[in-house]
């Protein structure tokens, strides 16, 4: 959800069930939020703009790219020489790349892209990420089926 983590927000019971609350249902109203949490809807309203500026969520729409005219989704690992900053600050500005993670193991970078077909993931790949200063090999994982996409994850304490 954001580039650098600051410092961590505390979560209470009742913001987390707030953000349960809203995985289930993300157009769920303030008001039916209010009831199940036992606050007010404007003390619903307050603490969701809070978590939402302090980057601990979002609300937003999720789709499956290849069912909305997206033909090509892929994982790439990026193995990277040097620092990778310079390297992330490109894929970041890639708007084809939709997940990106700095990761241990094999590859040091994990980035999900959704392209409308192989002509533009092949051009994509030999074009602009592997022409990128530190990348030293990639690696593609094409998707075949979305079998499973959650953004449900328990809050700590649930």
């Amino acid at each position: 959800m954001g580039k650098k983590r600051g410092a961590d927000m505390q979560l209470d019971e009742i913001s987390q069930q707030i953000i349960e609350q809203l995985q289930e249902d993300g157009r769920r109203s303030y008001g039916a939020i209010a009831k199940v949490v036992g606050l007010s809807e404007a003390g619903v309203r307050q603490r969701v703009h809070r978590m939402v500026e302090a980057g601990v969520m979002q609300v937003v729409a999720v789709t499956d790219p290849l069912r909305v005219g997206a033909h090509r989704q892929v994982m790439v690992g990026i193995r990277v020489s040097g620092p990778l900053d310079p390297v992330l600050d490109a894929l970041e500005a890639m708007p084809e790349a939709v997940y990106l993670v700095v990761c241990a193991g094999s590859y040091d970078i994990l980035c999900e892209l959704v392209c409308s077909d192989d002509e533009e993931l092949a051009e994509l790949l030999s074009g602009r990420i592997r022409t990128v200063p530190g990348v030293v090999s990639t690696e593609t994982f094409v998707y075949l089926q979305l079998r499973k996409q959650t953004y449900r994850w328990r809050t700590p304490a649930s």
